[in-house]
């Protein structure tokens, strides 16, 4: 046996692109999340809660601060940073980080793009800081690839008002968001627009979403909104079509391949290390050649979404990132995970099954990232638009 096998699951040492203080600010970032963040995360997949100590420690993170330095530290940092920093969170726990991303990349990005100054200062320093929490509210019961065109929330405009009417489904932090971004048609012209609701407002409720088989610890929720009547100045107002609601998912869409590179390099890790210290037949199976088949196999998928997301952030900071390749990205980096984090439950045999062992909390909830921000269909359609010229959208 090798006295020092390579223990990373970034075997070409992409992270080496980083500068030296960005690696260990992710360092830094790695260690308070195994010891802060794990620990709930352990705690409550199984009861599908979400515990509200979460809010606090990702507080102590200041992540915002990284897409929003005006109201941070003010610092930058690299686009591939950002991507790094997805990785560490979902390799954590993917609940987690969906409870952080919709707050800081939906909600927030809806502010942030879609909202003037004024709205920017009223209502981003607070979530920066986590002392309000956001949702984003775009699917529907009946419109989920094809809510664009078939949006069914409408907006009413009554003097210094707009009354909101409609269902939204699988909102994430629904059930306790404080500013929730509601998506709506406008009845006088057709038009998409976008409105801060506020938690508590008339007419609004929301049902946490039960039963679910992924990202459990993620308080996704049926939301109704009957005759709620929210103020002009609550209406994003550089929002002016679905185009805008576009621009906020295209930023996300690439993240989302972070997110399955997250997942699939610690199913890599969890898998190696069971490898090398499961003994079956009198040596770790980590010795037997069909196990080897199965790591090989996963480091090269993990590899390759490296290569691909990587890529993506370099697109980003040159502003030369398209929605195509976006879409590309999401649609093969979650395809590739799938197979990756389905390599490793099937190493771990009949231990892959229970929770004991970590692995099949991210078997499951790889389904959830595999299917949100756009199916691998839809993504696939998009690219193919690209390529050929021709819409096959029905």
């Amino acid at each position: 046996m090798s006295k020092n096998p390579i223990t990373t699951p970034d075997f070409f040492g992409y992270g080496d692109l980083l500068p030296e203080d960005e690696r260990a600010e992710l360092a830094r970032i790695r260690e308070y999340l195994e010891t802060a963040a794990k620990p709930l995360a352990d705690a409550n997949w199984e009861k599908g809660e979400f515990p509200p100590e979460a809010v606090a420690t990702f507080a102590k993170l200041r992540l915002a601060d990284y897409s929003y330095p005006e109201y941070g530290d003010g610092r930058t940092r690299s686009p591939l940073f950002s991507g790094f920093l997805s990785l560490e969170l979902n390799r954590v726990d993917p609940s987690l980080a969906v409870f952080s991303g919709v707050h800081t990349g939906l909600a927030m990005g809806s502010i942030y793009g879609g909202g003037d100054q004024e709205q920017r200062d009223r209502w981003l320093p607070a979530m920066a800081a986590m002392d309000t929490i956001g949702a984003f509210a775009l699917t529907e019961p009946e419109g989920g690839s094809d809510v664009a065109g078939g949006m069914r929330t409408t907006a009413r405009r009554e003097g210094g008002e707009w009354v909101l009417n409609g269902a939204k489904r699988w909102i994430g932090n629904g059930t306790f968001a404080d500013h929730i971004v509601v998506w709506a048609r406008d009845v006088a012209d057709g038009v998409v627009k976008g409105f801060v609701v506020d938690k508590g407002t008339p007419g609004f409720t929301a049902t946490k979403i039960e039963g679910k088989i992924a990202l459990r610890i993620v308080q996704n929720a049926d939301i109704t909104l009957d005759e709620v009547r929210v103020p002009e100045a609550n209406r994003l107002q550089n929002v002016n079509g679905f185009r805008d609601t576009a621009r906020v998912l295209a930023r996300t869409r690439g993240g989302v391949a972070w997110q399955a590179l997250g997942v699939a390099v610690r199913a890599y890790e969890l898998a190696r290390e069971y490898a090398v210290t499961r003994e079956q037949f009198g040596k770790p199976i980590g010795g037997f050649q069909m196990i080897q088949d199965l790591l090989v196999r996963m480091l090269g998928e993990v590899t390759s979404i490296f290569g691909l997301v990587v890529r993506l952030n370099q697109l980003v900071a040159e502003d030369r990132c398209r929605a195509d390749q976006a879409a590309l990205a999401k649609a093969v980096a979650t395809t590739k995970m799938r197979q990756v984090v389905a390599w490793a439950r099937e190493l771990f045999g009949g231990n892959g099954i229970v929770l004991d062992y970590e692995v099949a909390k991210f078997f499951a909830d790889a389904e959830a990232i595999y299917s949100f921000e756009g199916s691998r269909e839809m993504n696939t359609l998009i690219v193919g638009r690209a390529i050929t010229g021709h819409s096959a959208f029905a």
